[in-house]
């Protein structure tokens, strides 16, 4: 069985609230020109990023996390990005900040502050 845990909800959370920010962008873009699949796709991938970065990864620091997360981004997003002929960049380039955006959210609302002594 799967366990939720609060770093998985928020990285749901925020993909979840990315991908409405991408899909809103994209139909800037783009207009009436982008199929309906791909609006979903787009917003799906963004949801998918969010249950990857909130995978149990160990603990790191900060900037560690970031690239994770950059890292996590680049994966994830090139799946959307051939999915359109790699046409797309602008999307793809946001999954990656997408990608780092979720992963500091979450570092700064998990992370344990340290004990003084």
């Amino acid at each position: 069985m799967v366990k939720i845990t609060k770093r998985l909800e928020i990285s749901i959370l925020a993909g979840t609230i990315l991908g409405v920010f991408c899909v809103i962008g994209a139909s800037i873009r783009f207009g009436s020109e982008l199929a309906p699949y791909l609006v979903f796709s787009l917003w799906f991938n963004r949801l998918l990023l969010g249950v990857v970065v909130g995978a149990p990864w160990g603990e790191v620091s900060l900037p560690k996390s970031l690239i994770r997360g950059a890292v996590l981004g680049i994966i994830v997003s090139f799946a959307y990005y051939s999915s359109t002929g790699f046409s797309d960049i602008v999307s793809f380039l946001a999954g990656i900040i997408y990608g780092i955006i979720t992963e500091g959210v979450v570092f700064l609302a998990t992370s344990r502050p340290k004990k003084s002594m």
